[in-house]
């Protein structure tokens, strides 16, 4: 499992529940809007809005909620005018950071990320300084108990897939694809018979680096502080943790 996996996993077990669902709704109100904007408001034809939706079901989002935000985005509603940024930072060891944002100010969005990076033993990076090292593709979670990793293989392969991949941590399969083929991939799978999960546009690193003691620490808890901001819609890294490390921060 990557760093990044090892730490979302992490911050759910130890997150409160009422806070947690309370930021997701924040930043899935946030992903409804301007996917509605960007696209329009039929999820049939816009992929995106299509899978915000689907995630906002997922965390029980009130119907009300999520059609509020899709009429702000279509402009049926008056709303907030958002835009989307993207900041590269270092973390601990070398590590690269990403944070894609949602704001309607950019001003705020970038000064409260510095000061993250600032008090969290991370620093700021120039654009494209390491945003070179990560790859955009799409991501789609298969239960690994209704389907065989060879036939799965074949049928993704078949579907325009570029690689499954086995979560042992888990039991899921990771079928991934290329960026702009990730719904008509999914669409094939299911078509297939095959029961896709979570589907999702990733930024995957072309490498990993490994941390223990405090650098795993002090890495878990940038990212956090970061995810936390309201401007910040997610956090990618190239970190890694050894299990050893990984169980002892679980267990705090």
């Amino acid at each position: 499992m990557s760093g990044h996996n090892k730490w979302s996993t992490i911050k759910h077990k130890k997150g409160k529940a009422d806070a947690i669902r309370g930021k997701i709704f924040t930043k899935l109100i946030k992903e409804i809007t301007i996917a509605a904007k960007l696209g329009g408001g039929d999820p049939a034809g816009n992929p995106r809005l299509r899978k915000a939706i689907l995630d906002g079901k997922a965390a029980n989002m009130p119907n009300d909620n999520i059609n509020r935000a899709v009429k702000k985005g279509t402009g049926e509603l008056e709303g907030v005018n958002y835009e989307e940024l993207t900041y590269e930072g270092y973390g601990p060891g070398g590590t690269a950071i990403l944070v894609d944002a949602m704001t309607d100010n950019r001003n705020r969005a970038i000064t409260d990320i510095r000061i993250v990076f600032g008090k969290k033993g991370g620093k700021m990076a120039e654009i494209g300084a390491v945003s070179y090292l990560f790859s955009t593709v799409g991501q789609i979670t298969v239960p690994a108990g209704k389907i065989q990793e060879d036939d799965l293989m074949m049928l993704a392969l078949d579907a325009g897939a570029s690689d499954v991949s086995k979560d042992e941590d888990d039991d899921t399969f990771t079928v991934t694809t290329e960026f702009g083929d990730l719904w008509a991939v999914r669409e094939k799978l299911e078509a297939a018979g095959v029961v896709c999960g979570d589907t999702k546009v990733a930024k995957v690193p072309s490498t990993n680096i490994t941390l223990s003691g405090k650098d795993a620490e002090t890495m878990m808890n940038l990212m956090e502080a970061l995810d936390d901001l309201d401007d910040v819609q997610n956090v990618w890294s190239n970190f890694d943790i050894d299990d050893e490390t990984l169980a002892a921060m679980a267990d705090q």
